[in-house]
């Protein structure tokens, strides 16, 4: 009988042993999935939404990207207690192609801003900007100093593209025009 409570202890001690080494470990990446909170040191990161470009603005003075502009709308929320640098991000794809946060967001509807400085208890939002193929990547998002990092994954999609319909009575043929219903 005196068996069962050791062996009892024993697997309590090696629980809290296992518990007490995942959660600080500066190690350990930890990969969330889009619209989860990711938190790395005081910030909090939250990945909305993602969309691919071909093209930023309209014209001649359009900005065309190597690859493809790739749009992705976050928050980065400061939840420590004095002012905090959200560093640069970066994509990774599954071959470990690296593309980073580009610092030009001229024609970026909702720019995000490459030099993020956040108060405490306030937020960076909008929209950040890379250039790259279209593939399923992963976001390295880090903390404060850029010592820690988590990853967000971000799966390839498409949105909807919604086709330029002329607007309702611009229609050149009208219902019951021609013997149309």
């Amino acid at each position: 009988m005196l068996m069962r409570p050791v062996a009892l202890v024993a697997a309590l001690i090696g629980i809290f042993w296992l518990a007490g080494c995942s959660q600080g470990d500066p190690n350990v990446v930890r990969t969330y999935g889009l619209g989860e909170q990711a938190q790395v040191g005081s910030l909090i990161y939250t990945v909305f939404e993602t969309q691919w470009l071909i093209q930023l603005g309209e014209g001649p003075s359009a900005r065309v990207p190597q690859n493809r502009f790739f749009l992705v709308r976050i928050s980065a929320a400061n939840s420590g207690g004095s002012q905090a640098l959200v560093p640069a991000l970066s994509i990774e794809d599954d071959n470990g192609n690296t593309y980073p946060e580009l610092s030009n967001g001229e024609g970026v509807p909702q720019w995000a801003e490459y030099l993020r400085e956040v108060k405490p208890a306030e937020a960076a939002q909008g929209n950040v900007l890379f250039d790259a193929p279209p593939r399923h990547y992963k976001m390295r998002v880090k903390d404060e100093t850029g010592e820690r990092s988590a990853l967000v994954d971000i799966p390839l999609s498409f949105g909807a593209e919604t086709p330029d319909l002329p607007a309702p009575g611009a229609d050149a043929h009208p219902p019951g025009a021609n013997g149309n219903p």
